[in-house]
């Protein structure tokens, strides 16, 4: 009996032939990642644990990103637990202004991540390195702290799903829609506590930037990994970055499944989730006439340079309505030089729009685009939860790239092809 893609990387990193879902085990991490909201509750748990200095310091990654630049003296103080505590165990990889980025856009792009790793990671969406063909997920920042100290967890093998996408996508649909409309068909609990693995010829023809956004919202289907397996498209990406050797595995041709999902990809128009749940999708011309005040554009889940591409290919030579606010937010430092060089920023700025340097504030409500009660934001971002991005009486709509540049022009929802 076969063993699925999750099960052969967790095997390997526990030292055994084989698991099984539901088994507990040991696992030997490769990387360990925090930011400037979890890090500094692990780092308090590590330094409780009476160890002297972290169990690998190029295997433990700190990203300033949530709260910076600095949004006020708390923000400030908890970066500077963080500064301190990367000086004093020479972590060579900790990520502050001027040289950071989103992390889950930062770690790939820095080559920090490869196929078949296991990384831990205090924030949700580490499962975005499930694209990577990586054993990627989050977990509390006391894990997170005896997994710096010891390079080491323990959990509990997840059951997999698989997911088998056909056909080429319609114009204006890329990973975002794709991955939208499957939570909108199992449901913010459907794999609770499971892998998701995504294949098919459709994920076969998606680029790294739509793999990225699809393992980024595993967690909001309650998936505790969502992965894909390492292909042409993988290998390009990761050979032209990789810091370290890595090792690919693959699911069996006989590998039992919890279930298997088939979708009609060629039928997934662009994509809308509605307030509260990432769960409540549906197309964006099924939407109705929503108008909305504020559209952001970037994020874990849709700040790459294909995303603002995407964006800026909408708004180029037209204008941000009036009553609404456009945030643009490369999604790393690297992204943002990139989009100056090809005049992306130059389109958003004509058009109306504000850009930011990398940040996760809008996201969370944070800082850089909080939302007062009443109003309605359109957003790349990963999350519409009851005040996810500010007042809890404001709402939240969840779209890719292209539909948040369309609206911000149409000051509604709406189709890129509608404005």
């Amino acid at each position: 009996m076969g063993h699925t893609l999750a099960e052969q990387i967790l095997a390997a990193h526990a030292g055994l032939e084989e698991v099984h879902p539901g088994q507990f085990v040991e696992v030997a991490v490769d990387l360990v990642l925090s930011n400037d909201i979890t890090a500094p509750l692990a780092i308090r748990e590590f330094e409780k644990l009476g160890t002297t200095r972290v169990f690998d310091p190029a295997r433990v990654v700190i990203v300033a990103d949530h709260f910076t630049p600095n949004k006020d003296i708390p923000a400030a103080e908890q970066c500077r637990v963080m500064r301190e505590f990367a000086r004093r165990h020479g972590l060579p990889y900790y990520f502050d202004v001027g040289c950071m980025g989103i992390e889950h856009v930062l770690l790939p792009e820095q080559g920090l991540v490869g196929p078949g790793d296991v990384v831990v990671g205090a924030d949700s969406h580490t499962c975005t390195y499930g694209a990577l063909g990586a054993f990627a997920t989050g977990m509390g920042s006391t894990d997170i702290a005896v997994a710096m100290a010891t390079g080491r967890i323990w959990m509990r093998v997840p059951e997999t799903i698989r997911i088998i996408y056909h056909g080429a996508l319609q114009p204006w649909v890329g990973g975002k829609d794709l991955i939208l409309h499957t939570i909108g068909q199992i449901g913010v609990d459907g794999a609770r506590y499971q892998a998701l693995e995504f294949s098919g010829s459709t994920v076969d023809a998606l680029d790294m930037a739509g793999r990225f956004t699809m393992a980024n919202m595993a967690i909001e289907a309650g998936a505790k990994a969502g992965l894909f397996a390492v292909d042409g498209v993988t290998r390009a990406y990761v050979d032209a970055r990789a810091r370290r050797p890595y090792r690919v595995y693959r699911a069996d041709a006989d590998a039992v499944y919890d279930r298997v999902i088939e979708i009609d990809a060629g039928r997934i128009e662009p994509q809308v989730a509605f307030p509260h749940l990432p769960e409540n999708a549906r197309p964006v011309r099924q939407a109705g006439d929503v108008p909305i005040d504020q559209a952001v554009i970037g994020s874990c889940t849709n700040g790459r340079l294909e995303d603002l591409r995407l964006a800026a290919g909408v708004l180029r030579g037209r204008r941000v309505h009036p009553h609404v606010r456009c945030i643009v937010i490369p999604g790393s430092q690297q992204v943002y030089l990139e989009a100056l060089r090809e005049g992306l920023v130059e389109t958003f700025i004509a058009a109306g729009a504000a850009v930011s340097t990398p940040t996760c504030g809008p996201c969370l409500g944070g800082h850089m685009g909080v939302l007062a009660a009443g109003e309605r934001a359109v957003s790349t971002t990963n999350r519409n939860f009851r005040g996810r991005m500010g007042h809890p009486e404001s709402m939240v709509y969840l779209a890719g790239p292209a539909v948040a540049a369309a609206s911000a022009v149409a000051g509604r929802l709406a189709h890129p092809e509608d404005i």
